[in-house]
């Protein structure tokens, strides 16, 4: 028998997107260099490789947050622990909201996400960084 999804990643996005705080990249844009702000980018490695990363965002792999978060974990990341503001991003917006949605049910706050995503980001210009190993 075939499995039938009952709620599927749209409508996953879409509740997490009105639980959370959105930024635009114009946003966000004012806000880059705030030490008060921590960038969470957390695209696949592979991905800020090939395409580069906001300069000075921390790189969590999304399938680490919740145990990097946690201070529980024994993996967890000390980033996690600063009293500042989280914004997440990926590349188009889908998995920052829901990386944004989980940290914040974590307890983790306050927390944004950026709407758009990394692509967004280029659009509007924001500037981007190349690791030193792909240029």
């Amino acid at each position: 028998m075939a499995q039938e999804i009952t709620k599927g990643i749209k409508q996953l996005v879409g509740e997490a997107r009105e639980r959370i705080t959105e930024l635009t990249a114009e946003e966000l844009r004012a806000l880059h260099g705030d030490e008060g702000v921590v960038i969470v980018d957390i695209r696949d490695v592979r991905e800020l490789q090939r395409d580069g990363k906001i300069p000075g965002a921390f790189h969590c792999p999304r399938g680490m947050l919740e145990f990097w978060i946690d201070p529980q974990s024994p993996y967890y990341k000390d980033v996690f622990g600063q009293d500042k503001r989280y914004i997440f991003y990926c590349a188009s917006g889908m998995r920052s909201a829901l990386s944004a949605d989980a940290a914040q049910t974590m307890g983790l706050k306050p927390v944004a996400h950026l709407a758009g995503g990394y692509k967004g980001w280029v659009v509007a210009d924001g500037p981007v960084e190349m690791p030193e190993d792909s240029k």
